[in-house]
């Protein structure tokens, strides 16, 4: 299909002019359908130098279709920013008419947080793809959260240089993000509650009746006459089981539920977890620990807490280290928890704390339990030269980690 534009003719009388005027208007909005369905391949306009004929790269009907019905947003943008297209999914993330959209240099419609990175992302698309995400600012409301893939397209004119960007809009999927987030952090609530209520059960009643049966039968051997040697050998063997059956349930009362933080602080508490574990393990652990002028959140200091009973945990189930070292220090704003071993790792840039590897090693509740108290989990490992494990939580007010506590 090919339209023709028409030359302005001489003035007729009105009725005659408003009647020209309207085949014209009817052929400009039948072009331009046209054009936008893709139906058009040249456009031939009349002008001083007699008919002129402008093709339209790229203007196949398939193709226009699939880029009008994608769910993203579709742009091509020159070397400046400037929207030279844009499909109609676009101009709707923007709540924006598509007449308003091209034409605009994109850097209007970026936060301007943003517009940098947006400039670093056309620099480095001029030789090969890049992806990033930014804040596109909608005409009313809030910003929009989007994933922006930018390509060089092909041209064998090296002077039109033109970029293609694929728009993915992530409101929907940082909902639920957030949401499985705050489901997160409530049930690790919840095993904190039950873990207390737990703990309690065996210090209150379980720890209690071992003690009075071991008294019980520490008098018992005690009382026997010299005849009954064998079995007052048998029951000094019961005490002392007993005596190691009250201990394990002591520790584990203590794992459950942590009074070290409250009453003797941070440092104090990981350092009971490290010695208790270099006892059982039989291991060589250095410890670091940097003196402590504030005290954190109960919650960020919990998080340091667990975070290190679950690395340990690891050292013990799959290190097979020989050697461990735990550091604490306060790096600017933050406190850095570090435990290192030299033992057998995995490969953790594959698994980037996700999957089935990720849940082997605990990353993810150890991730969870970060991101609750603003911080962040680094993990650097190899299969052959052990792991390094880093808890970085920010240091926040007082005012500030009382409404966290609320």
């Amino acid at each position: 299909m090919k339209a023709k534009s028409h030359k302005r003719r001489d003035r007729p009388d009105t009725s005659e002019e408003v009647a020209q005027l309207r085949e014209l208007l009817a052929d400009a909005q039948a072009t331009l359908r046209a054009i936008r369905n893709g139906e058009v391949d040249a456009i031939v306009v009349d002008g001083e130098l007699g008919p002129q004929v402008y093709t339209l790269q790229g203007a196949e009907f398939d193709y226009r279709v699939l880029i009008e019905s994608m769910n993203e947003g579709a742009l091509v943008l020159t070397p400046s920013a400037q929207i030279t297209y844009a499909n109609t999914n676009f101009a709707l993330m923007l709540e924006l008419p598509l007449a308003q959209v091209i034409g605009r240099s994109l850097y209007e419609l970026v936060s301007a947080t943003d517009q940098p990175t947006l400039a670093r992302l056309l620099k480095r698309a001029a030789t090969i793809g890049a992806t990033t995400e930014v804040l596109l600012q909608r005409s009313f409301g809030t910003p929009m959260p989007a994933k922006v893939s930018i390509r060089l397209l092909p041209d064998d004119d090296a002077r039109n240089v033109s970029f293609g960007m694929v728009v993915s809009d992530l409101t929907e999927p940082r909902d639920r993000e957030a949401l499985l987030r705050s489901f997160s952090h409530a049930l690790m609530q919840v095993q904190e509650t039950e873990r207390t209520r737990v703990a309690t059960d065996l210090g209150e009643n379980i720890s209690q009746l071992l003690s009075c049966t071991l008294i019980r039968c520490q008098a018992l051997a005690g009382g026997l006459p010299a005849s009954a040697s064998g079995f007052r050998e048998e029951v000094i063997e019961f005490v002392q089981l007993l005596r190691t059956t009250a201990e394990e349930v002591n520790r584990i009362s203590a794992d459950l539920r942590p009074h070290g933080l409250e009453i003797l602080g941070l440092a104090s508490a990981l350092r009971g977890v490290v010695a208790e574990f270099a006892e059982r393990m039989g291991l060589s652990i250095k410890v670091n620990f940097a003196k402590m002028t504030t005290r954190l959140s109960a919650r960020a200091e919990l998080a340091l807490y667990r975070v290190l009973q679950e690395a340990l945990r690891n050292v013990e189930q799959h290190a097979k280290a020989r050697h461990v070292t735990v550091t604490l220090a306060r790096r600017g704003a933050v406190v850095q928890l570090a435990i290192r071993d030299d033992g057998v790792g995995f490969d953790a840039s594959a698994q980037q704390g996700h999957g089935m590897q990720a849940g082997r090693f605990g990353l993810l509740s150890m991730r969870e339990r970060a991101r609750a108290v603003s911080g962040s989990l680094n993990v650097k490992s190899t299969t052959s030269g052990g792991t390094e494990i880093r808890l970085n939580v920010p240091v926040i007010s007082e005012e500030s980690a009382s409404t966290l506590l609320k």
